[in-house]
């Protein structure tokens, strides 16, 4: 009798060790953390909270991304920051997602276009280690900027904000005026076009090699492109657009065709003037 009360007690001790030791498991505040936040979760009386983006393939390059946010409705959904910030002037709006109508941006169109002012900002195009770009339209007629801003946040693109401005006025001839009569007005094209033009494009005998010649003005109007009048897209990966600049170049390129053309403009003696194109469609 003696020794079945000697277990039962040595029984109670240990049980009130395992007990102590239980108390400083160190995976205890882990664990408390976890089912709480299965519980918010689980529970059906729990208000559903928004999932954060996650990046996909895409997100790793910005024209990736940007294609499949204006050709997928949902990514594009997924990818705005609602209620979403407008901007029109000093007036400011708030889109709910309710009130958000799928935005195309410029694929549906054949090519889109692109500003630089200096040749070496061309090579910002495809880098990965951007988080901020902007997405433009220029409308040539108004004079109007339309603005949209992405941020990428924990590795996904978002839709932060959108921004409608007036473009300033200088006194020099501004680009953006000048090139709208230009792209529609042959006299005035003709005018404005150096002669001889630089010309550079492919080897028609060697598909890895580039020729450089030059143009006359009834040889430019034979190998031309189609330009864009009412309105100029543009992607600003951190290139600067300055309206006092005496350069530009407008990049024409083409949404899954091939087709690239570029543009090179300088403002001479007050004026705009073409001085070079450079044709490289595959």
């Amino acid at each position: 009798m003696k020794k079945l009360i000697a277990g039962v007690i040595l029984l109670g001790m240990l049980s009130s060790c395992g007990n102590k030791k239980a108390k400083i498991d160190p995976f205890a505040s882990i664990t408390k953390e976890v089912d709480s936040i299965r519980y918010k979760t689980d529970s059906v009386h729990q208000e559903e909270l928004p999932e954060e983006p996650q990046p996909i393939q895409a997100d790793e390059s910005f024209d990736d991304f940007i294609y499949n946010f204006a050709s997928d409705d949902v990514l594009q959904r997924q990818r705005v920051k609602f209620p979403l910030p407008y901007y029109n002037g000093d007036k400011k709006l708030n889109i709910d997602e309710h009130r958000w109508k799928h935005d195309d941006l410029f694929t549906k169109q054949h090519y889109y276009t692109l500003l630089f002012d200096k040749e070496e900002d061309m090579d910002l195009v495809g880098d990965t280690a951007l988080t901020s770009v902007q997405v433009e339209w220029i409308f040539v007629k108004t004079r109007m900027m339309k603005k949209y801003y992405f941020e990428r946040i924990k590795g996904a693109w978002m839709l932060e904000a959108i921004n409608l401005r007036p473009i300033e006025q200088d006194d020099n001839e501004d680009f953006v005026e000048f090139f709208g009569r230009f792209a529609v007005d042959s006299l005035f094209q003709s005018r404005r076009i150096r002669e001889p033009l630089i010309f550079v494009t492919c080897d028609p005998d060697d598909d890895f090699s580039i020729l450089k010649t030059t143009l006359d003005r009834d040889q430019w109007f034979a190998f031309k492109p189609e330009l864009p009048s009412e309105r100029l897209s543009n992607i600003n990966y951190g290139q600067r657009n300055d309206d006092n600049s005496t350069t530009k170049i407008l990049a024409l390129k083409g949404i899954g065709n091939g087709f690239s053309n570029i543009l090179y403009f300088r403002r001479k003696a007050g004026g705009w003037e073409l001085y070079k194109f450079e044709d490289t469609s595959i």
